[in-house]
């Protein structure tokens, strides 16, 4: 009875620590990230594809990254100077379950004209998220991912995988040659 107890516990800890992702962890794929020299690549790094395949489990860890000011390599043309840890931390987030901006930040710009062609919505949120302060910002968010309208939070946008959108993409190639097939034989 005491060798299947054991075993168990044994089980149970490997397990736990599978699939938790510690601070240090986490710090040291954002520290990847940060080499990276423009921002729209951020989330086409290895590094970020692992804490994405964290999923949710990990957005409170990376909240606790939202005031890190340690400049980066990372160049936003959006905001035309480079990133801090914290902003790397911020769009990861944002990539793993879309945040609700006008809560966070009291902003909702549903046309995103600012910085065209940008995966990381979220950047256009920086200058309201500094002139209300940082700190702030990660209380909101953190206070937001605890409560209950987090549970029933549905975004707006739906978040599609390369996979998706590669097979979205030849959906849409295979309908434009029938439509050129039907053209060529109606004429």
């Amino acid at each position: 009875m005491r060798k299947t107890v054991f075993i168990f516990l044994i089980i149970a800890l490997n397990l736990n620590l599978s699939f938790s992702q510690t601070k240090s962890e986490i710090g040291s794929l954002l520290n990847g990230i940060s080499e990276t020299e423009n921002s729209k690549e951020i989330t086409k790094t290895e590094q970020a594809k692992k804490i994405i395949a964290f999923g949710e489990n990990s957005l409170t860890t990376l909240a606790e990254f939202f005031t890190d000011s340690t400049l980066t390599k990372v160049k936003s043309e959006c905001q035309e100077r480079n990133l801090t840890k914290g902003e790397i931390a911020i769009i990861i987030a944002d990539q793993i379950e879309f945040m609700p901006y006008l809560t966070l930040t009291g902003i909702q710009n549903c046309l995103l004209t600012f910085c065209e062609n940008n995966p990381n919505l979220v950047e256009y949120y920086f200058d309201a998220i500094k002139r209300d302060g940082v700190e702030n910002f990660q209380k909101k968010y953190i206070d937001w991912l605890k409560s209950e309208e987090h549970e029933k939070y549905m975004p707006l946008f739906v978040r599609k995988s390369e996979k998706e959108i590669e097979k979205q993409e030849k959906k849409k190639a295979r309908k434009e040659k029938r439509k050129k097939r039907r053209a060529k034989r109606d004429k």
